[in-house]
């Protein structure tokens, strides 16, 4: 048996190697399940002796096949519950995060199943990430930062890099959602910022952090 903490470590894992394209050290995973290098240590472990990953202390951390298969499985299931959060039940999408985040644990191949013949078969979840389909294939799509569009370069918004409830609910007072078309009007040297040209419709001007957290695909 694995342990929903367990799950949660096999996932963060999983995100961070996929970002990166390398092993997961232990200091970032360390930030990212936001709990001390020992604890860590400890977990990871535990987890190379159920044969879930691969672990040399100093050189990282990769999954194994079925570390591999468990924490796509997971990914899966959050992203689905994510979209029928959303979709079905009219949650917002700073909302339906922390909630896919306990239905994820139910262990049920058929409910799962169900869930992603129920909506349809959806490619991406409500902060546009990939879903990956049961046999564990990611649709991926070209897309970059905002933070990399030059003057007079256009796209439509089609993913956030930061899943906070903070982030997301100041890109729904902007009305920068999933589908807002954006045209650059000027980049500001001193401080990173965009100008930018919303929808054809307002004008606004975006910090350089915002500008790392939103995905565009250029049109």
């Amino acid at each position: 048996m694995v342990s929903h903490t367990e799950e949660n470590y096999l996932k963060a894992i999983f995100k961070l190697s996929e970002k990166d394209k390398i092993s997961a050290s232990t200091n970032a995973i360390s930030k990212e399940m936001n709990t001390s290098a020992a604890s860590v240590t400890d977990m990871l472990k535990r987890l190379a002796e159920k044969d879930l990953i691969n672990y040399e202390k100093y050189k990282g951390v990769t999954l194994t096949k079925k570390g591999n298969t468990l924490a796509t499985n997971l990914i899966r299931c959050h992203r689905l519950w994510e979209v029928f959060l959303l979709e079905k039940l009219d949650f917002s999408w700073d909302e339906v995060h922390d909630i896919a985040e306990q239905l994820e644990h139910i262990k049920s191949d058929k409910l799962t199943e169900r869930l992603d013949r129920f909506l349809e078969y959806p490619k991406f979840d409500p902060h546009g990430d990939p879903i990956p389909d049961a046999e564990g294939n990611f649709t991926y799509r070209k897309q970059v930062l905002l933070n990399d569009l030059k003057e007079n370069e256009k796209g439509i918004v089609v993913g956030v890099n930061e899943h906070s409830s903070s982030f997301l609910q100041y890109l729904d007072r902007h009305h920068l959602n999933l589908g807002a078309q954006i045209k650059v009007l000027e980049h500001f040297d001193y401080d990173s910022s965009k100008k930018i040209n919303l929808n054809d419709q307002a004008d606004l001007i975006l910090s350089s952090k915002v500008c790392q957290n939103l995905f565009i695909q250029k049109s």
